[in-house]
């Protein structure tokens, strides 16, 4: 093994571990990746990036791979010293390189990093962006084909520079993911989430090579209607105690988005109405990133519905298929103040 062989961390919170193994699996088509489609921001949103610590040699480096992105996916980085970024990077040399993947990051607390680029190696930093914007690792892809080695691999990772325990070890690199937000496809040699291992890890005694750049497949797919296609966001106007908006989930993967305004403090309610089955995120104020909250079956049936004290503001409701990748049906939808 390289001595030198660096590998990622995943960083998932702790309710997503205790998540029960449950896939979903895109169809046949053109698009392979790894996607965590439950942590997708709303499409065409600006996600602010702050910098906590590093040299301007380490900070043009994670910006320069971090617009790698852009030409591909709907979404824009604002470099900001902004205390509440949703993007906040560390350069910690002890720490390796990780990131909390997609909405996630809106969890985590305001002094404390989203994403850590202890080592720059090769395509290091457009791999944890990978990650920020939704990606899953390709090597643990549910339809990957990897056969490990899992005594070479164990022996290799407990030691020098990861120096992981067994657990930590499985999380990584052994166990495919096992959480059901994750939508896989077939296996991409060649995507930026593709880490180098090497032969001895692998039974066919072929391992996998570095990928220091972004592949066809992960442009095409960050592109496509499953994930950030440049494509108008447009926000349907929803009226405060107004009468329900009739809608619908026309193709599957759609995400509706709503706006309404909140011009007094009080308790409100957002719900779905019909018998299809759908999700609901709530954001704001006046900000489509700032996740308040979610829910799945709150409501009547299959409904969603989300009960909050709200301040003066905009708001946007953010509505999917509970089955993203074949789900369609009517639904309505309205706010009201209590």
């Amino acid at each position: 093994m390289k001595e030198n062989l660096k590998i990622c961390h995943d960083r998932l919170l702790p309710l997503d571990l205790a998540r029960p193994q449950q896939t979903i699996r895109l169809g046949t088509g053109p698009v392979q990746a790894v996607f965590v489609f439950r942590k997708m921001w709303i499409n065409g949103s600006t996600l602010r990036v702050r910098f906590m610590g590093g040299t301007d040699a380490q900070q043009a480096i994670a910006k320069e791979q971090a617009l790698w992105w852009l030409p591909h996916a709907n979404l824009k980085f604002e470099f900001t010293n902004a205390p509440d970024a949703e993007i906040r990077i560390a350069f910690n040399s002890s720490d390796g390189a990780w990131s909390y993947i997609g909405t996630d990051c809106l969890s985590i607390p305001r002094d404390q990093p989203t994403m850590n680029l202890g080592f720059l190696d090769g395509g290091t930093a457009a791999h944890e962006f990978g990650h920020t914007i939704g990606l899953a690792h390709e090597h643990q892809n549910p339809s990957g084909g990897i056969e490990w080695n899992e005594e070479v691999v164990l022996r290799d990772l407990s030691g020098p520079p990861n120096n992981w325990t067994q657990d930590q070890i499985r999380h990584n690199v052994l166990d495919k993911y096992a959480v059901n937000q994750i939508k896989g496809t077939e296996f991409d040699p060649d995507s930026i989430m593709l880490y180098f291992f090497p032969d001895t890890w692998v039974k066919s005694g072929h391992g996998t090579k570095q990928n220091n750049v972004l592949s066809a497949l992960d442009r095409a797919f960050i592109a496509s209607e499953q994930a950030y296609p440049h494509a108008a966001v447009q926000a349907i106007e929803l009226g405060v105690n107004a009468a329900p908006v009739s809608t619908s989930i026309g193709v599957p993967g759609e995400e509706d988005v709503f706006k309404f305004t909140v011009k007094k403090c009080g308790r409100h309610i957002i719900q779905t109405g019909g018998q299809t089955d759908v999700v609901m995120k709530l954001f704001g104020p006046n900000s489509q990133t700032s996740l308040i909250t979610e829910d799945d079956d709150g409501g009547f049936g299959l409904n969603s519905k989300i009960a909050v004290e709200l301040i003066p503001g905009q708001y946007f409701a953010q509505v999917r298929h509970y089955n993203k990748t074949q789900g369609t049906g009517s639904y309505s939808i309205r706010v009201n103040q209590t």
